[in-house]
């Protein structure tokens, strides 16, 4: 059945959707929906257990139609990049059998929609988030990183190849898959990404901070975005603060246009200069001297021995609290709530004590500046809300302000 109760035109054909309606299955045959796992202007995010396999989960985002009227195309366009990764979702040209997924990839499982919601059922991730994870541990080094950032790069490469650019990575959006210790990152929230053939890609949207110059500069772009944004998320992994930083955007905006920023000495001085080059061939302002995220893979910072061993956990996560902070007391609230949940459907105490470092799929993080405030994203539009993360658009007025210099 198509979304938002969309119907071909003809007798036959509203027949034929009538018919599909009253023949479709409704969430509640399949799922029991349990506790809150975040909100969103839009829509929220509940702890789902499959009816066939009870003790099985999955996070249920339910989009609400009469508020999300309007911004209509922003959700189809998430789910069918979704749906390419989709355990469900077959490549016709691969052997019969072998599915488009991958293992960093959260994944779409199938979808549902009545008369006032749509309902998309996701694999569910219990880690919590990149950042938080880095503070909370003993010991970190440039080979954590390391390892962190080639996980990223492969599921993107990935990405890439199915022709489809994500357009909005950020630290918000890497998410570990459990709270084991050595959990996978997984890559969520695909609100702003864009498959290659629907068209040129000239929108500015990202997030500010992570955006690459080209798309500031309002210039048809590609998959070369993700690899800039890889390479900020890179830069902030081994200091704890971002490359780019200024109070006010349009000054942030012009730094990103030129590829100002600095590895600043005391909290670069213990980082390897193959770290350092790594990042600098990411976030090249040349888009054709810019690597690709097959380069980056095979760059020695990742694919070698050239990552440091050296312990630099308490430069960084000392950096991440000041600048990264978040509202603690929003996850605690949330990961109470499954918890409960958890307990009054009788599972194991093994089961239960996976979901305690559930963290707020809603937590937004506030970037803020190393020196100062930090950059305000106050002016960034909302494209359509994610109930994962805030997707924004890069905001006319700021990116005016800057335009004239940029040229």
């Amino acid at each position: 059945m198509p979304l938002f109760g969309k119907k071909d035109s003809g007798k036959k054909a509203k027949a034929k959707d009538n018919k599909e309606l009253n023949k479709q299955v409704s969430i509640e045959e399949k799922y029991n929906l349990h506790g809150l796992l975040g909100t969103g202007a839009f829509s929220e995010v509940r702890l789902a257990e499959s009816k066939d396999t009870p003790g099985v989960h999955y996070a249920v985002k339910i989009i609400d139609k009469k508020a999300l009227k309007g911004k209509e195309e922003s959700l189809e366009n998430e789910i069918r990049v979704l749906r390419r990764f989709s355990a469900n979702q077959y490549d016709a040209n691969c052997p019969k059998g072998t599915r488009l997924t991958h293992p960093n990839i959260v994944q779409l499982l199938e979808t549902f929609e009545d008369k006032l919601k749509v309902y998309l059922v996701m694999e569910l991730v219990t880690g919590g988030e990149l950042f938080d994870r880095i503070v909370e541990k003993g010991s970190y080094t440039e080979k954590d990183a390391s390892h962190l950032v080639r996980q990223i790069l492969e599921a993107v490469d990935y990405m890439h190849e199915q022709g489809v650019v994500h357009r909005d990575l950020k630290p918000e959006n890497l998410l570990y898959y459990s709270p084991d210790d050595d959990s996978k990152i997984m890559i969520s929230d695909f609100g702003l990404s864009k498959m290659e053939d629907s068209g040129i890609m000239a929108t500015a949207c990202g997030t500010p901070g992570y955006v690459a110059p080209e798309v500031l500069a309002q210039k048809p772009y590609g998959k070369a975005v993700d690899v800039w944004s890889i390479g900020v998320i890179s830069y902030i992994l081994l200091c704890g603060y971002p490359p780019f930083y200024d109070e006010n955007d349009a000054n942030l905006f012009a730094q990103i246009l030129k590829g100002e920023f600095e590895f600043d000495s005391p909290y670069w001085d213990e980082i390897s200069e193959s770290a350092k080059n790594f990042i600098k061939n990411l976030m090249c302002v040349a888009v054709d001297s810019r690597y690709t995220c097959k380069q980056a893979l095979g760059h020695p910072w990742i694919s070698g021995n050239e990552a440091s061993s050296k312990n630099i956990h308490g430069t960084v996560s000392e950096q991440l609290k000041k600048n990264f902070a978040k509202s603690r007391w929003k996850q605690a609230y949330y990961a109470a709530t499954v918890i409960r949940q958890m307990q009054k459907m009788a599972l194991s105490s093994n089961s239960s004590a996976n979901f305690e470092s559930i963290s707020n799929i809603n937590s937004n993080t506030s970037t803020k500046n190393k020196k100062s405030s930090g950059p305000s994203i106050s002016t960034t539009l909302l494209t359509y809300d994610s109930a994962q993360s805030s997707t924004t658009n890069i905001s006319n007025s700021a990116r005016s302000n800057i335009n004239g210099s940029s040229q």
